[in-house]
């Protein structure tokens, strides 16, 4: 018995795909922000990208540093807080 994949199937893989790809392409959340929203988290970036603000995945050892409990399931504003609550 043969296990390559007929020409139906690798049309429908490739049919699937494509769905696939259009409804990534159309869930664009950023473009459906408000601007206010947008222009917040641009800038957050900048910050992070220039050294002005630790990033989320720096804060988290911070706090693991700290022993913070909970710190998993923290937001990036709840650990920036809890760590500075701790130092």
């Amino acid at each position: 018995m043969s296990r390559s994949a007929t020409a139906k199937q690798r049309a429908a893989a490739r049919e699937n795909v494509k769905k696939a790809q259009a409804g990534a392409k159309s869930k664009q959340t950023l473009k459906h922000l408000n601007k206010q929203t947008r222009t917040a988290l641009g800038k957050e970036a900048a910050a992070v990208r220039r050294g002005d603000e630790p990033t989320r995945k720096e804060l988290e050892a911070e706090a693991r540093r700290l022993n913070i409990s909970g710190r998993s399931k923290m937001g990036k504003a709840e650990l920036k807080r809890a760590v500075a609550r701790a130092r």
